[in-house]
């Protein structure tokens, strides 16, 4: 965890390269059905039927969602036959998604 001295002295505010990283990754969860996937998703691998069926929504939209996910590398995939399952890639993400849902 960084300390608040760590985050005054380091400089990442002036790297162009991060910031557009990260952007992009903060665009591609701000939607509150991927922060749903990524939050159904943290205790680990799912496939997409149980993704779709726990989270209520409906199986187009989930395959969208998860298909913006993966393309930014935020979620992997496993392919077992005709099933495909996923899970977080990207451990940034899961720390943040823990960040977020903290009490204070």
């Amino acid at each position: 965890m960084l300390k608040d001295q760590d985050i005054i002295e380091n400089e990442k505010w002036q790297d162009e390269q991060f910031l557009e990283d990260t952007a992009e990754l903060l665009k591609a969860l701000a939607h509150p059905a991927r922060l749903k996937i990524i939050g159904y998703l943290a205790s680990g691998k799912k496939c997409v039927k149980h993704i779709w069926e726990a989270l209520d929504l409906p199986q187009p939209n989930v395959s969208q969602h998860l298909s913006i996910l993966r393309n930014r590398g935020i979620l992997g995939y496993k392919r077992e036959g005709s099933i495909v399952c996923y899970y977080i890639k990207d451990k940034r993400v899961l720390d943040l998604y823990k960040n977020l849902i903290q009490e204070d």
